[in-house]
């Protein structure tokens, strides 16, 4: 009898992080997501063979049993060619990821199914359908999962050698910031869940590598937890990093555990250096008189700071590009990274623009934090665009990396020339010249998997998505 097959595929990004740059390597895997799909596959009936666009072409010849499909927005549209050529060959198609789940009524016309939010729960169900011939329609799971008993991602199915970050472990789900732009607490909630720590140690001392990055949406987003993580992985040899958010990254004892347990980088959404701007997208969490400080306390511990802005915001003029470039250089950031808001469909930025009339462009391609794809309130589209390129060219400059290069102190000097070179060559080949045209309107409105919590923005969600049954409530 032949082997059953599974086909996985991560649709080509084409971002500043997935491309391929120097040694034909990218800076980051995009196959968390799917790694983790993987695993939930039970070996002993199905081969998996995974695909990242990003490195390597897709075999549209591959005797398969099922194509699974991962997709952001801005590349869910190269995703739904993909399941068409598919499905041309009468292979059954399940799309997943986050524009999937906002919108599967559109991605069904390019699917036999998809799955909403979280896989590991509605696995046995698909794949049961799948043998009956019945696999169709929308799959969600009644409740989140608890993240105990989580098998470990299929690491063995990565091409290890074509991304520098390649191994990304989950300890948490779920963020406490209500961040108007951001889908994360749409998809996994405001309420943490937190994987047992000996299985996160387990999958760190058996995923194969020494270096890992932690893929939760805050790790330091409660006092204690990461406390108890950083203690479990003291003296294992293990260099990390992580995102998180500038809060809790002021404790000296979390930055002391972080630095004693092999932290090398923090990745943190500053978004602004306008405090009122920040309130007007609720990321009250930050305080931009305090950032500057921040970044020289994490240096202290030998620790770099990855900064995360965006530009576009009501509160921007023409001078936020200048001053944020500046204050990141004078502030001595070890890398950053520029992106240009975007009211990705579902998020409460989405319905607030929506219901405004200011989004210009329903073209997901564009949608990729580099075109801008909305009316700005104090500049024009071109102007942001123009701002944003040269926010880039200002911070990578070879004067501004002589500057910012760590002679003194325990930063590791190598990763940081690393970064450095990645985004700077990165940012020197982002061919976004063109304007974006005007589009209609979708025909189909996007619905979270998961309600927001107040009042007024669930039932704005309810009313733009036509009254529709709710989903999972945080």
């Amino acid at each position: 009898m032949r082997t059953r097959i599974i086909h996985l595929i991560n649709p080509k990004t084409d971002s500043l992080t997935t491309r391929p740059l120097y040694l034909n390597r990218a800076l980051y895997s995009p196959l968390a997501g799917l790694l983790a799909v993987a695993a939930s596959i039970p070996r002993d009936q199905y081969e998996v063979v995974l695909t990242d666009e990003n490195i390597e072409t897709i075999d549209f010849d591959l005797k398969a049993d099922l194509v699974g499909i991962s997709a952001m927005t801005s590349y869910v549209e190269r995703g739904y060619e993909i399941a068409d050529q598919f499905r041309a060959k009468g292979v059954p198609v399940v799309m997943g990821g986050v524009h999937p789940s906002f919108m599967p009524q559109e991605a069904l016309r390019h699917c036999d199914a998809v799955v909403v939010g979280e896989v590991e729960l509605v696995i046995d169900k698909l794949l049961g359908d799948l043998r009956q011939g019945a696999m169709r329609g929308t799959y969600r799971a009644d409740r989140l999962h608890p993240m105990a008993g989580m098998p470990m991602p299929r690491y063995d199915l990565l091409k290890r050698h074509r991304y520098l970050n390649r191994t990304f472990v989950q300890t948490s789900r779920g963020c406490h910031h209500g961040c108007t732009f951001c889908a994360e607490p749409l998809m996994n909630g405001l309420k943490f869940r937190y994987r047992p720590i000996d299985e996160v140690i387990y999958e760190v001392e058996n995923c194969g590598e020494r270096t890992i990055s932690i893929n939760d949406a805050d790790f330091f987003g409660t006092p204690e937890r990461p406390k108890e993580v950083m203690r479990a992985l003291k003296g294992r040899g293990i260099t990390w990093q992580a995102g998180v958010t500038s809060k809790l990254a002021q404790d000296d004892r979390m930055l002391e555990l972080a630095a004693e347990s092999g932290c090398t980088m923090l990745s943190i959404g500053f978004e602004s250096i306008s405090r009122a701007t920040l309130k007007s997208v609720h990321k009250y969490v930050n305080k931009p008189e305090t950032f500057a400080a921040l970044v020289e306390k994490i240096h202290s511990y030998g620790i770099m700071v990855f900064g995360l802005f965006m530009f576009g915001f009501d509160g921007d003029d023409l001078s936020v590009f200048d001053n944020t470039s500046k204050f990141n250089i004078d502030a001595n950031f070890d890398a950053c990274a520029y992106s240009a808001l975007t009211p990705y469909p579902g998020t409460l930025t989405w319905y607030e623009m929506k219901k405004a009339n200011r989004i210009v462009s329903f073209d997901w391609t564009k949608y990729d934090q580099g075109h801008v794809v909305y009316r700005p309130a104090q500049m024009s589209g071109p102007e942001l665009r123009l701002g944003l390129e040269g926010a880039f060219a200002n911070f990578y400059a070879t004067s501004s990396m002589a500057r910012r290069f760590p002679l003194r102190g325990k930063r590791r000097r190598a990763q940081w020339l690393i970064y450095n070179l990645f985004m700077r060559k990165a940012s020197r080949t982002e061919d976004i010249s063109s304007i974006v045209a005007p589009t209609p309107e979708p025909d189909l409105a996007p619905m979270p998997p998961i309600l927001p919590v107040k009042r007024e923005w669930r039932a704005a969600v309810l009313e733009a998505a036509g009254g529709g049954p709710g989903p999972h409530m945080t």
